[in-house]
């Protein structure tokens, strides 16, 4: 014998009711939709950095492992001409060029990455090429179209700086330095303090800081 009334058997019926509609037009998550959520990049401090292979303007392929051969510290830098902010390092001062020189032959091989996807800011072998004269750089820029390795290494800005220590763990994520000003210097230069430490067989002091400057322009990033 049923132990609810009349007039409460047709409410429970109605809420059932409802109960089953809601489930039927509630959206399932894509798979699509499941593998562009935001993921945690695989690089992270104190972790073995990811290998990549990347060709530089001539074509040329550099690899992370070929990179940090012969017990190398390598030195990352998110790159895109076009940006205020890389402009300010390469152009209006020479950040990256004295900081460079300063540990090249300290066993410390540096490498400016572009992640921009075709159409983006800063994109193109030509582009790239006339910066790469005209800034008198002395290390490679490699292309990363796919946006791959950026995304690995979470690269947020151009500039964005890494350092991956000679037995590849990631000792260093951030800004180049503490003036997030597109002209002026900041009063500590973040690489060159952290290469410093590490040469000197200490603990790295700042290991993350907040990098800053233009996007990265992968894919859909204007």
């Amino acid at each position: 014998m049923s132990m609810l009334s009349t007039p409460k058997k047709v409410a429970a019926g109605l809420f059932a009711g409802v109960a089953a509609l809601a489930f039927v037009a509630a959206p399932a998550i894509s798979s699509s939709q499941q593998t562009q959520a935001p993921q945690r990049p695989l690089a992270q401090i104190g972790q073995p950095a990811p290998n990549f292979e990347l060709p530089d303007l001539d074509g040329k392929k550099h690899s992370l492992e070929k990179l940090r051969e012969g017990g190398y510290v390598v030195v990352l830098e998110w790159f895109n001409a076009d940006c205020p902010f890389v402009v300010k390092h390469h152009q209006h001062h020479q950040t990256m060029k004295e900081t460079y020189k300063e540990f090249k032959d300290k066993k410390v091989r540096w490498v400016a990455i572009n992640s921009a996807a075709p159409g983006g800011q800063g994109h193109g072998i030509e582009r790239n090429k006339r910066a790469h004269r005209e800034w008198e750089m002395q290390y490679p820029i490699l292309i990363d179209e796919p946006g791959t390795v950026g995304r690995a290494y979470g690269a947020r800005t151009t500039p964005h700086m890494y350092i991956i220590s000679a037995e590849g763990v990631l000792i260093y994520n951030g800004a180049i330095d503490n003036n997030r000003s597109a002209r002026e210097l900041g009063d500590i230069n973040y690489v060159q303090k952290a290469l410093k430490e590490h040469f000197n067989g200490d603990t790295v002091e700042i290991p993350e800081t907040r990098p800053y400057g233009c996007s990265v322009k992968y894919e859909g990033v204007r």
